[in-house]
């Protein structure tokens, strides 16, 4: 029970960085390009996604030793935030609505 309210006093402090119970399944059309999937490390190393704001997507990855930073900023990712435990904000612009 102290877990779930420390994590609600949290969330609600920082909403953007506690992540919600709920996540949404990777699939290459929802939300990401082909090309940050493929800097992600392949639509197998993304256990999940999620919009977390206009400019921000969150991602959970398997291992995140597979990311290419570099494609990343390629593929027009202006930025990457490491959370932990394999959460990735990615901050892609307008383009993370959808």
């Amino acid at each position: 029970m102290f877990d779930k309210l420390q994590q609600a006093f949290w969330k609600a402090l920082t909403p953007d960085l506690v992540p919600d119970e709920v996540k949404v399944a990777a699939e290459p059309v929802a939300g990401l390009s082909a090309e940050i999937i493929a800097a992600l490390g392949g639509v197998a190393n993304i256990k999940s996604q999620q919009p977390v704001a206009l400019t921000r997507v969150r991602v959970t990855l398997q291992d995140e030793a597979r990311v290419d930073h570099q494609a990343l900023s390629v593929a027009g990712v202006a930025g990457v935030m490491p959370i932990g435990d394999g959460v990735l904000h990615l901050i892609t612009g307008l383009r993370a609505q959808g």
